[in-house]
């Protein structure tokens, strides 16, 4: 079955810097659309990145110029580079992957704090 897991998420001061990774398994991952969610505490789940199967990439404008979405598909892993963190950038953050339908990761928390 499909699964996506996540990584690199953790306490991070603001302005610094962490790289999100979500392995893939259990499908033929380039045919995928990947993207990367958030939620914060009390708020619904936004979009923050998505990349195409031909690797173009999509930002929200909250993270535009901050964030890059990337995919290997040799290794079945998409990644968010994720720069100048500031506090409300604080989320769990979600792996997906949509191909006829939408699958999710479990999460993995960011949290942005001095």
């Amino acid at each position: 079955q499909v699964q996506l897991v996540e990584s690199g998420g953790g306490l991070v001061q603001p302005g610094g810097s962490l790289r999100l990774s979500c392995a893939a398994s259990g499908m033929i991952f380039r045919n995928y659309a990947m993207g990367w969610y958030r939620q914060a505490s009390g708020k619904q789940r936004e979009l923050v990145a998505t990349i195409t199967s031909a690797g173009t990439p999509n930002y929200s404008d909250s993270v535009k110029g901050r964030f890059t979405i990337s995919r290997d598909n040799a290794k079945n892993t998409v990644y968010l580079q994720m720069n100048s963190l500031k506090p409300e950038d604080t989320a769990v953050y979600y792996c997906s992957g949509t191909y006829y339908r939408t699958y999710w990761g479990q999460g993995t928390q960011v949290t942005v704090s001095s």
